[in-house]
């Protein structure tokens, strides 16, 4: 398995869909997920949002940044959930929406209509969420991917089946939204890997490391073997550089070092097995390169606010 699907796999991602909105121009509303979308679980630790255009089209504006035309067919994802609007057009005041939604249950996801009668946009807003706050994925993504869908190897089975699920979810179709979700995950998925082939050489971050032949090669090492002993002399050696060489290129890239990243890796690997698996805590630390159940958990400690115990009961919980 490649780094990529690793974190994938440890980030484990599920989705939801909240909002079935009906607009006419001109229209503008600000969106972002939020604990009120979730009143009878718990609110995953990290969400990412995202609207499918069933119909029409709309520009989804980030705060502080350009807008983005969306049309039919395509998907707009906000990996780190950041407050956005969405508009028939760029610059246009928005209008508050709390007293115009629909709620016809609790398990139903709201119903919006809303607008000037003009040209009409149809969308359908969810989320996908997960339990991983330490994920090096999420921070190196921009703050929106814009996916055509079926402009994509696989791409025209995917859209087609988003589509039928989008247009049976509208009609009230039972599990219409529990598929909307998951076919959510793959796009997001497919958007991901969309990104990584248009990055320049000159990028930096983590998914610029799986394209870089020596830092991917180190980052294969270090998620093949995460328990063995690792050392920044060995990872040079492995991957044919001096240790100052290796270290300055893994930092430039990443922005991190390279065993800052492996104490990071581990314990993002970690909190995937204590929330996936019933294995015992102290067994789970001998599996990431722990030496001592102690050592391990005083470092989960450190960067989870809370012990392995514990982060195992929030994460099970609902």
């Amino acid at each position: 398995m490649d780094a990529l699907s690793d974190v994938f796999a440890a980030v484990r991602l599920s989705g939801g869909v909240f909002l079935d909105a009906e607009f006419t121009a001109p229209w503008c509303v600000d969106s972002k997920v939020g604990p009120e979308e979730f009143p009878d679980g718990e609110v995953p630790a990290h969400l990412i949002a995202y609207h499918y255009v069933v119909a029409g089209q709309m520009f989804v504006q980030p705060h502080g940044d350009a807008a983005v035309r969306v049309g039919a067919g395509e998907i707009v994802l906000l990996p780190r959930n950041d407050t956005h609007r969405l508009c028939s057009a760029p610059d246009l005041p928005p209008t508050p929406i709390d007293d115009r939604l629909e709620a016809p249950g609790a398990a139903t996801p709201a119903l919006l209509r809303l607008g000037g009668g003009g040209d009409a946009t149809r969308i359908v807003c969810g989320y996908l969420g997960c339990e991983a706050p330490h994920n090096p994925l999420v921070a190196t993504l921009p703050a929106v991917l814009r996916l055509e869908v079926r402009d994509s190897t696989g791409g025209a089975w995917i859209e087609s089946a988003f589509r039928r699920a989008a247009e049976e979810f509208a009609a009230g179709g039972v599990g219409s939204a529990a598929v909307l979700g998951k076919l959510a995950e793959l796009l997001f998925v497919e958007a991901v890997r969309r990104y990584l082939s248009s990055l320049p050489a000159s990028h930096t971050g983590w998914l610029a490391g799986l394209q870089d032949r020596m830092v991917g090669r180190a980052l294969a090492l270090l998620h093949r073997r995460v328990a063995h002993p690792w050392t920044t002399e060995e990872l040079a050696r492995e991957v044919g550089l001096s240790r100052s060489a290796f270290a300055e290129r893994f930092t430039s890239v990443l922005g991190t070092p390279p065993m800052h990243y492996l104490a990071s890796w581990r314990l993002q690997l970690a909190a995937q097995r204590l929330r996936d698996s019933p294995t015992a805590t102290a067994q789970i630390a001998f599996e990431v390169g722990y030496e001592s159940d102690a050592a391990f958990s005083r470092a989960f400690k450190r960067a989870f606010g809370m012990t392995p115990a514990a982060w195992r009961h929030q994460s099970r919980r609902g």
